[in-house]
């Protein structure tokens, strides 16, 4: 490598190491598909290129490499190839001229960082909440730069090295004045990328840029660094290393009281929701990219909207955390659905446990989601909810069934009917007949409010577990619900990723 004697430390040896064995991957690649060995420049082409990602991809399902070497190899022969040319070694009278321009790996031919890939290892919310309220012995154990470190890589999910070589100029703003973080993705050679990021996030940067212009405050801005190393860097131009601030935060971690977490565990052939203790090995700084990722999944945020959150170049990459969000909403209609309750505020289905997939594609196809429940009556399902025979007085008709999760809706409804009912009377500017057709019937509101009770009761009713359990489950159905019925769709709310945090 022609920048070796920049590099200081084991990691210039490493990296030649790595090289090595990429350029050995790609030799082997060309002797075997080639004739001449891949010895005669010019006659190599896109399609060796295509024969070298081909036998890449053979090599790791056969398990012969991991999706981590795949990776890097191609990674890194990119990298070699490019810097082939910018060094001019093609050109006349040097060692590769007539290398056809053809003969490069494009950055999609580079697959996504597998550790992207790993969906599903994200941390609960639960453990999320009991990690930022304790931030505060972060910063006592370690410093401030640490602490601020590892709040930027919750609230923005990008990689710790991306967030530790941050330069210090790394704040932008929209047209609009919404703030904008501006960062290097350097492993995949894409810079200058630009996240939206919320206003605390933005205030999180200013502190820290404020606190590293007092350290240098001669040092010029385009060369400073937002988190620079506190280690042989007299003008703040190097940047602390994420191996630092991983090693803080794992001792960091390791201190913290045992997190207890409600965790669903099959006993004797029945579901039951325990308390266990969370594996403290799981927390560790790329798991909060998981985490920002799984909760914007969860939250139903459109799956080219993430992709260019997470900057995947593949959507098959961000599709792996909706089908992680797939199932756990599967499990939580599971749960919700033993306490489904009819209009009369009967129990539903009250000895069933898990759904079978045939009820789960009827409940997709079969009925349509109203304010306060679900409709089954076919022709509203069929105009998706804009054919109501009765005008949405959904506790009067047959068809409709509610369950525990639409228990805040109810009670909203009753208090909205009885609010209702007050107005209209006490209003004496409209004819009788209007009055009486606004008026809410004596009926419906017997019926919302025995219905709120009975569902009430049946929660009342629960273990301390089983209610735990019901709990998580709402939170999961609820958050990705939405309701149409002729009014404008609301947008979910983006997931709370500073929970217990403020500015």
């Amino acid at each position: 490598m022609d920048d070796l004697p920049r590099r200081r430390g084991t990691s210039g040896k490493t990296t030649v190491q790595r090289h090595l064995k990429a350029l050995t991957r790609f030799s082997e690649s060309l002797r075997l598909g080639r004739d001449d060995h891949g010895a005669t420049p010019h006659l190599l082409g896109r399609e060796d290129i295509t024969a070298f990602l081909h036998r890449l991809s053979l090599l790791n399902q056969r398990g012969d490499i991991s999706a981590c070497t795949q990776f890097n190899t191609v990674r890194d022969i990119r990298r070699v190839l490019t810097r082939l040319r910018t060094l001019g070694l093609t050109r006349q009278g040097q060692p590769l001229h007539g290398l056809p321009d053809d003969f490069a790996l494009r950055q999609e031919d580079v697959p996504d960082d597998p550790e992207d890939s790993e969906a599903g290892r994200d941390l609960p919310p639960e453990v999320m909440r009991q990690l930022c309220a304790h931030l505060d012995s972060l910063e006592v154990a370690s410093s401030p730069d640490i602490r601020t470190a590892v709040e930027l890589i919750i609230d923005t999910g990008r990689r710790p090295n991306e967030i530790c070589k941050l330069p210090w100029q790394c704040l932008d703003r929209d047209s609009d004045g919404s703030p904008v973080l501006v960062y290097d993705n350097t492993k995949n050679l894409r810079h200058s990328r630009r996240l939206p990021i919320a206003g605390e996030t933005a205030a999180l940067i200013v502190k820290q840029q404020e606190r590293t212009r007092a350290r240098f405050p001669d040092a010029p801005v385009d060369k400073l660094k937002l988190f620079p190393s506190t280690q042989a860097n007299p003008h703040g131009a190097k940047a602390t290393s994420s191996a630092w601030v991983s090693l803080k935060h794992r001792t960091w971690a390791t201190t913290l009281p045992d997190f207890l977490i409600p965790t669903v565990v099959a006993e004797a052939g029945e579901r039951r929701t325990a308390m266990l203790q969370f594996d403290k090995t799981r927390i560790y700084l790329y798991a909060y990219r998981h985490t920002y990722a799984q909760r914007h999944a969860d939250a139903g945020a459109p799956v080219d909207v993430l992709q260019s959150l997470m900057d995947h170049r593949q959507a098959s990459t961000t599709q792996r955390y909706y089908r992680v969000g797939e199932q756990r909403r599967r499990e939580a209609v599971d749960r919700v659905t033993t306490m489904q309750f009819d209009r009369h505020g009967t129990r539903i289905w009250r000895q069933a446990k898990t759904l079978l997939d045939s009820e789960h594609a009827r409940r997709a196809i079969g009925s349509v989601q109203v304010p306060y429940g679900t409709c089954t009556e076919p022709s509203n399902v069929a105009a998706a909810g804009h054919d109501c025979p009765v005008r949405f007085r959904c506790v009067g008709c047959g068809h409709f069934r509610t369950d525990v999760s639409y228990l805040p809706d109810l009670e909203a409804y009753l208090a909205d009917l009885l609010r209702n009912r007050e107005r209209l009377a006490a209003f004496a500017d409209a004819d009788s007949w209007a009055k009486s057709e606004a008026m809410p019937s004596d009926d419906e509101i017997t019926r919302v409010r025995r219905l709120v009770k009975r569902v009430r009761e049946d929660l009342d009713d629960l273990t301390d577990e089983d209610r735990s359990q019901i709990q998580e489950a709402i939170t999961v159905v609820r958050r990705t619900r939405t309701v149409s019925l002729g009014m404008p769709r609301v947008r979910q709310p983006l997931p709370d990723l500073r929970p217990g945090r403020t500015a």
